[in-house]
């Protein structure tokens, strides 16, 4: 397996890298503000920018649509530095060292700046002592390994949703989080949204009476054509693109937008878009994602092509104590999050929410009340919980959440009956065939 480095400062060890190595031998967790490596100061120029001492250097790993974003985003905020960008297609790593290089250049005394590597091989990246944290932006197979390999070099993570392909790897990721005590925010964006966290402090704050049902509408899945085999073009390093997916020869449609309804590469729509809402879902009625839930649902699959991910789903899932979240694509039940209550209802969606009496609107979440985790930005949100060490709006655990309520609903999809989750266990009631569908074999020589 080979990779392709161009560019970059070096691989310097900044006084960060190694207090954090020392901390990390005696079993300490840094508090301290984090102090990412020394860039020259007149590398970058501008006077309202922070002393290079106090910037957070970035990388980010896979620079597809949602990488893009992140390392765009990256670039904008005056307090962090991007030295790297990553993908398997070099061509895509190379395109974002270009953009990088160019917008730092503009503020450079000499007008050039060649700050900012590119990597096929994201390890290299990892590895690097003056990089504080990443974004992770690759296919979902990628999101756990990616991350523990990060996290495991002592960076904050920032990983896109879904978490994690499989159960049982988000359960690890969480143990490899809290072991080492790293700053991790899953991409699950609308809990930086007042919108969202206002329609979910009106539900658990009874504004609406007691909620008997949640409503979830996410957009349905997509059916792809077969595609002819054939030799992977020379910019991809095609091992490193499946990573510890099972191996099927290159075709031209599945490393791009496609791959997100291949089961290899992610659990369809079902799982990477619905995440978002069932996060809400979860962070504005709780118990859905404690003690049990029984599980019903139907859902229609490609029956032929490359896809094989659910196309549309009614997934039931409810709690010993009634409640019902009733998740669909959005065919069935409207975009966004609705609770609905014995007194009232709110939905939210992006963009907009509205109640029943529209009244609940109007009203303010007393002091005394149950008050969300405020967030107004959510790359800023987890740029100041690097400098504070403080816990970030979507934790790891809230993401392995989320994703698990997905890809249960999936299983009970594709198994065809009726089954019991046990959150306390993340195990199905007496059912060992469902159980073994929490988890995959990884290719050789993947681990976690």
């Amino acid at each position: 397996m080979t990779s392709k480095t161009t560019g970059g400062n070096g691989r310097l060890i900044s006084r960060r890298g190694l207090l954090e190595r020392s901390a990390a031998a005696s079993g300490t967790i840094l508090l301290a503000s984090a102090a990412p490596a020394f860039v020259p100061a007149s590398a970058l120029g501008k006077e309202d920018r922070p002393a290079p001492s106090e910037r957070i250097t970035v990388g980010v790993i896979g620079t597809g649509s949602r990488g893009g974003n992140h390392f765009d985003a990256s670039l904008g905020f005056s307090n962090t530095q991007v030295l790297a960008a990553c993908d398997p297609q070099s061509k895509k790593a190379q395109h974002y060292k270009a953009k990088a290089d160019a917008h730092y250049a503009k503020a450079a005394p000499a007008g050039t700046y060649k700050g900012c590597a590119a990597y096929q091989d994201f390890r290299e990246l990892t590895g690097r002592d003056d990089i504080d944290a990443v974004f992770i932006a690759a296919p979902e197979n990628w999101h756990v390994l990616a991350s523990i390999y990060a996290l495991k070099s002592g960076k904050d993570v920032y990983c896109e949703k879904a978490l994690s392909l499989t159960v049982a790897e988000g359960r690890a990721l969480i143990g490899v989080v809290r072991r080492y005590g790293r700053v991790f925010q899953i991409g699950t964006q609308q809990r930086s949204d007042r919108r969202f966290r206002f329609a979910c402090e009106l539900a658990r704050n009874g504004y609406l009476g007691k909620v008997h049902t949640v409503k979830v509408g996410v957009p349905g899945g997509r059916s792809l054509p077969n595609a002819e085999p054939k030799p992977a073009p020379p910019d991809i390093d095609y091992e490193l693109w499946l990573g510890p997916a099972p191996w099927t020869p290159y075709n031209d449609l599945k490393c791009s937008f496609n791959w997100y309804f291949i089961l290899d590469y992610c659990v369809g729509w079902v799982q990477s878009w619905g995440v978002h809402h069932t996060d809400i879902a979860l962070w504005g009625q709780p118990t859905l994602g404690q003690k049990t839930v029984t599980i019903e649902g139907k859902a229609a699959y490609p029956t032929e092509g490359l896809a094989n991910t659910s196309i549309t789903w009614n997934i039931n899932y409810t709690t010993p104590a009634g409640l019902v979240l009733n998740f669909t694509d959005n065919k069935q039940n409207p975009q966004g999050v609705q609770f609905i209550g014995d007194k009232g209802w709110v939905h939210v969606w992006r963009g907009g929410i509205k109640a029943e009496p529209a009244s609940l609107l109007r009203e303010t979440i007393g002091p005394d009340q149950e008050h969300l985790y405020e967030s107004n930005s959510h790359h800023g949100n987890f740029l100041e919980c690097i400098k504070t060490r403080r816990e970030p709006v979507a934790p790891v655990e809230a993401g392995h959440a989320a994703t698990a309520i997905t890809i249960v609903g999936d299983i009970a999809c594709r198994l065809g009956r009726k089954l019991t989750w046990n959150w306390e266990t993340e195990k199905f009631v007496n059912d060992e065939t469902a159980d073994r569908m929490l988890s995959r074999a990884y290719r050789k020589p993947w681990r976690i």
